[in-house]
């Protein structure tokens, strides 16, 4: 008996021993089912051709231990419980909208301020969401029906501004019906008693800022030239610069800072940095607005002077480019920072003049050279006016006191660039992914763009252009992209939205654009919507 055991145990090994080896089978050579898995595998979920890569951040060596991310979670879980609900009256709101400013670009701008694991300042705030950026008849938006969507809570059609859906793009006319005319949270605010001002990097008259004053059907209308090129006649359709200066809504700002003087005076009035204007009413709006009965109202155009604006200022108008501001980088460049201000320094000045009102008061802000610098697949410039606009959300959150202040920052759209390529940690988001080649045989960046400008470097006339021979090191070095198109498009991702003071828990989930100002209104009591006092 047991020595027939003993045979079994014999007979049951070898079986499994022979079902081992049988089990060792070369893929290289197989092309079973298993070997196809294994293949694929590879394929999605590639291995790095070195074991292990080295951080190029030696400090962070704590972060291989398991206490300081248990810590780091324990941590954050005795913040959230402890966080009470602020449920104050809002007495002033300052809404920030960086432009283009897509997801990813957020987590290159934290790279670029010293790593992966930075916050940028808006980041810290204590309530998050996402909000769907598409217009009535577009999965991809631009600024102008975004625009419409955050400040007077209605989506419209693609290209209008201030108008709803009933309105479309270039209709000469069709925005001419105040029925149309959609009212932003700059007007709930100034009917409220309230001040209300508008800063950007843009123009005073882009679709951003436009949206809180101005009610068009074509957002290049941003002054009678281009009305007159868009077949229109100006003396119907009533141009960007003229609702911002004469209009009901844009005449009632005590600040209006940006760039975008050309739009404001004919084309013999000289310009005070050379050039001229861009009008052909022989209208000079800048004096029109120092003109108008207002006491104590300045207007300038450079750093210097903004600095310098007198205590008892109570309207400011602040136009520093003929069109665009310089992007922060640019104006290093140039040796320029003496005429261009920063975002933070347009924030701090108009947080100044409109706090003198006891009322309170809105104040939108737009870091709006982001876009423009994806636009322009120059991702250095994206992300250093990204780090320029968290400067000047950081000086809001540190001059107001969130106890009374709401401040939201948001995104209008995003855009086309990604980050790929599995690089090390720590390794420059402006470089080349360090990992291994591509299948090539050359390297490639870590940012690029779905699609880009015919006129650049990178475009990809007969393959794409080697990084090894490429200047990547410069603020307006071009970055590769697969599809040529006239410039780099938008793109139609969720944007984040961040909050922080009265009401600031009502930020969260996902939701609509539209939603951002009936929820603003609701913290600060202005509007016709529900109010929470």
């Amino acid at each position: 008996m047991e020595f027939f055991k003993w045979m079994c145990c014999v007979t049951v090994t070898v079986i499994y021993l022979a079902q081992s080896t049988e089990s060792v089978e070369n893929c290289a050579e197989s092309n079973s089912p298993r070997c196809q898995h294994l293949a694929e595998e590879k394929l999605t979920h590639p291995r790095p051709e070195k074991q292990t890569f080295a951080s190029r951040i030696p400090s962070q060596l704590f972060e291989k231990t398991s206490e300081y991310w248990h810590n780091l979670g324990y941590n954050h879980v005795r913040e959230k419980i402890s966080r009470k609900l602020n449920v104050n009256r809002a007495k002033n709101v300052v809404f920030f909208i960086g432009d283009g400013m897509s997801i990813p670009t957020l987590f290159a701008s934290r790279v670029a301020l010293g790593g992966e694991e930075q916050q940028l300042s808006f980041e810290k705030f204590p309530y998050t969401g996402l909000a769907k950026t598409y217009c009535i008849d577009a999965q991809v938006a631009d600024s102008a029906c975004t625009g419409t969507a955050y400040m007077t809570g209605v989506k419209t059609n693609f290209f209008t501004l201030g108008v709803n859906g009933q309105v479309t793009m270039g209709d000469c006319k069709s925005a001419n019906n105040p029925s149309t005319h959609t009212e932003s949270i700059a007007k709930w605010a100034l009917d409220a008693g309230k001040s209300a001002g508008i800063v950007t990097t843009t123009t005073v008259t882009h679709a951003s800022p436009g949206a809180s004053y101005a009610h068009v059907a074509e957002r290049m209308w941003e002054d009678d030239f281009m009305v007159r090129q868009s077949g229109c006649d100006p003396n119907e359709t009533t141009d960007i610069a003229r609702q911002l200066i004469n209009g009901p809504v844009g005449s009632r700002f005590k600040v209006i800072l940006g760039g975008g003087r050309g739009h404001m005076r004919d084309a013999r009035f000289p310009d005070e940095e050379g050039g001229f204007g861009f009008r052909n009413d022989s209208r000079d709006l800048i004096s029109e607005w120092l003109n108008d009965g207002k006491r104590n109202k300045r207007y300038v155009w450079n750093r210097n002077d903004l600095l310098s604006t007198p205590s008892n200022t109570e309207y400011l108008l602040g136009l520093f480019e003929s069109r665009n501001m310089q992007y922060r980088l640019e104006s290093i460049a140039r040796q320029t920072e003496n005429t261009e201000p920063t975002l933070e320094e347009m924030t701090r000045s108009a947080i100044k003049i409109l706090q003198k009102n006891n009322n309170g008061f809105f104040l939108f802000v737009e870091g709006g050279l982001i876009d423009y610098g994806h636009h322009n697949t120059i991702p250095r410039t994206a992300v250093r006016e990204t780090i320029e606009f968290q400067k000047a959300v950081q000086a809001a959150r540190d001059i107001l006191s969130d106890k009374d202040t709401l401040i939201v920052v948001s995104s209008d759209h995003s855009h086309t660039m990604s980050i790929a390529g599995y690089p090390t940690r720590g390794n420059d988001i402006f470089g080349k992914s360090d990992r291994w080649l591509a299948e090539d045989g050359m390297p490639y960046m870590t940012l690029s763009y779905a699609n880009g400008p015919m006129s650049s470097n990178q475009y990809p006339r007969t393959g794409r252009t080697n990084p090894d021979n490429e200047n990547f090191s410069q603020w307006n070095s071009n970055y590769p992209f697969l599809v040529p198109t006239q410039m780099e498009t938008h793109a139609g991702d969720d944007v984040g939205v961040f909050a922080s003071g009265p009401h600031a828990h009502l930020f969260t989930g996902v939701m609509e654009q539209s939603h951002l100002p009936h929820l603003m209104a609701y913290a600060a009591c202005i509007g016709r919507g529900p109010r929470a006092c």
